[in-house]
């Protein structure tokens, strides 16, 4: 009986209208924590340029620019799904790379600091292994892509 059952419930979930319905699903949970941070950074362009700035990176006005293209632009794209792999493996890139010049909490003196950065840079690692997987397996039937 639990094998005709786990069989039942494996061909429901493992059938293309299922997965593409979870990858719909997916890629709407994934984008918005981008795209608030992005309008955040349109709404607060020079602060947002100050903070980059601080952490002594060149450029920071084009690096306020580079952010609000990622965050903004490659998670609408995500979103709609078109052009959706390359917006995923863009959003990865730029997770890790934000994840190491703001969150490096290996240098971190202060206790609470560093675990906040922890934390940040952490959750910057496994967001990007979720675009990644987006990269590697596409956005699914229901997107701009295959419409």
């Amino acid at each position: 009986m639990a094998s005709l059952l786990s069989e039942r419930y494996m061909a429901v979930w493992t059938g293309s209208a299922s997965r593409d319905i979870v990858a719909l699903v997916a890629r709407v949970l994934l984008v918005p924590l981008f795209l608030m941070s992005g309008f955040g950074k349109i709404t607060d362009f020079a602060g947002t340029t100050a903070h980059i700035d601080a952490q002594g990176l060149p450029l920071p006005m084009l690096g306020v620019l580079i952010a609000i293209a990622v965050e903004v632009g490659c998670a609408f794209l995500v979103l709609i799904g078109w052009k959706a792999r390359w917006a995923a493996l863009a959003i990865t890139t730029f997770s890790i790379v934000s994840g190491v010049f703001f969150h490096a909490y290996w240098s971190d003196t202060d206790t609470v600091a560093r675990m906040v950065n922890y934390t940040n840079f952490w959750k910057n690692i496994s967001i990007a292994g979720g675009f990644l997987m987006l990269f590697a397996f596409g956005p699914g039937r229901y997107s701009v892509d295959h419409a």
